[in-house]
């Protein structure tokens, strides 16, 4: 069903169940990585006191792995998501379950080197909505050094979103989700042939309820991995970024094509996650789609290593190392999660939304951010303020503003 259909009938049904909402809170969890949790501030700490950073206990008991930059508590897109989710007037419960790098499959196998029990957080409660959040090069088709791997991916959102919906114990080995052989499956996966036949048992979810809504978090594409001049290295006390003079290796023509590639590898998820009957996910929130909209409407700067990407006064949604979102793409994307989960428009919001002013934005930033994402999710245009009348509103703040976005306030 075409998108923006799907959202007009989902509208009066939401509007319905807006007296229950106030009685009910809707508990929401985001899983993912550093793409949720915001990587540094002024997003990775944005409204922590008001979401339930689910890792932090974790990390305090075991930072393994942790880098001493990233502090919890985290906020990250999910505290912005959950400022506009106050805004609007709703009641929502939001949680985060968090950790640098990791994949879905990471989350479910526990598989990280201080031995937080991920899968634990997603069992931790019956959750009125869950978002899945792919570490960002996992879902791409398989390239000769590049770290994807699409069965993973598949195999492991199916297996999260039955986690959720049925809760029962497993016992498997890997070959069975993805290869009928342990040498087929170690094609497929780049995976030993141990690894694919090593039996898994995992206890049994007791808080499973078909009732649970699983969302897909659609991530963006990554200039490092389109035309970065050269490889980056992070400060491991820091977090600056500073370039190498090692050649970085281009996996794509354009973000455009990398951008259809995590587009299709999502929808495909969702759909498999849904054809055993299980429940299935519910939406997959286009925020790559969003990014590169934002691109095409001329609000965000195209090339990340331009000369003048620092002077063009135009939004950069990506950070230093061109693969983490600066504050203004970690607000696009909480906008397009917020349309996504609520069915609101997100330029609803409006030029008094608060998590803009909080995070440095400016409002003609802000307004233009929430009619991409409007724009993205299939809302009426007609709804949203006339584009000359923000670009006028836009240009006059633009140019005090660009130098100061991509120095001292980027996130």
């Amino acid at each position: 069903m075409p998108r923006p259909l799907l959202r007009a009938l989902a509208l009066p049904a939401l509007l319905a169940c807006a007296a229950a909402a106030q009685a009910d809170p809707v508990s929401v969890l985001f899983v993912g990585n550093s793409y949720t949790f915001g990587r540094v501030d002024p997003v990775m700490s944005y409204n922590a006191a008001n979401v339930r950073d689910l890792t932090a206990p974790m990390a305090a008991a075991n930072p393994t792995g942790s880098n001493s930059f990233e502090p919890h508590p985290w906020g990250g897109v999910a505290g912005i998501f959950k400022q506009f989710t106050t805004q609007a007037g709703l009641d929502y419960q939001v949680a985060l379950s968090t950790r640098n790098a990791a994949s879905l499959r990471g989350h479910f196998l526990n598989s990280n080197p201080a031995d937080w029990n991920l899968r634990g957080n997603i069992a931790s409660q019956t959750w009125s909505k869950v978002v899945l959040q792919e570490q960002s090069d996992e879902a791409l088709p398989k390239q000769t050094g590049l770290a994807s791997n699409p069965a993973y991916f598949n195999a492991y959102v199916n297996v999260i979103e039955n986690y959720l919906h049925q809760g029962n114990a497993l016992s498997y080995r890997e070959r069975e989700l993805i290869g009928g052989t342990n040498a087929e499956c170690a094609r497929i996966t780049g995976a030993s042939a141990g690894t694919c036949g090593l039996l898994r048992n995992i206890e049994a979810n007791p808080n499973a309820s078909a009732d649970t809504q699983v969302y897909l978090y659609q991530t963006w594409a990554r200039p490092n991995l389109v035309n970065a001049p050269f490889t980056t290295v992070t400060d491991p006390v820091t977090g600056e970024v500073s370039f190498t003079t090692t050649p970085a290796t281009s996996f794509y023509g354009s973000l455009q094509a990398m951008t259809e590639d995590l587009r299709d590898a999502y929808a495909k998820a969702a759909a498999d996650a849904g054809a055993d009957g299980s429940g299935g996910v519910v939406d997959v929130a286009p925020v790559g789609e969003a990014f590169m909209l934002a691109l095409a409407m001329g609000v965000a700067t195209a090339n990340h290593y331009a000369p003048d990407a620092v002077t063009d006064g135009l939004v950069d949604l990506w950070w230093d190392d061109g693969t983490h979102a600066s504050k203004f793409g970690s607000y696009l994307s909480a906008l397009t999660l917020f349309g996504t989960l609520t069915g609101l428009d997100p330029a609803s919001l409006g030029a008094a939304e608060i998590a803009a002013r909080d995070l440095g934005i400016a409002v003609p930033e802000a307004v233009l951010l929430q009619r991409v994402a409007s724009l993205t999710l299939g809302f009426d245009p007609q709804q949203v303020p006339e584009p000359s009348v923000l670009a006028l509103w836009f240009t006059a703040a633009a140019a005090g503003l660009a130098l100061r976005r991509r120095r001292s306030s980027r996130a």
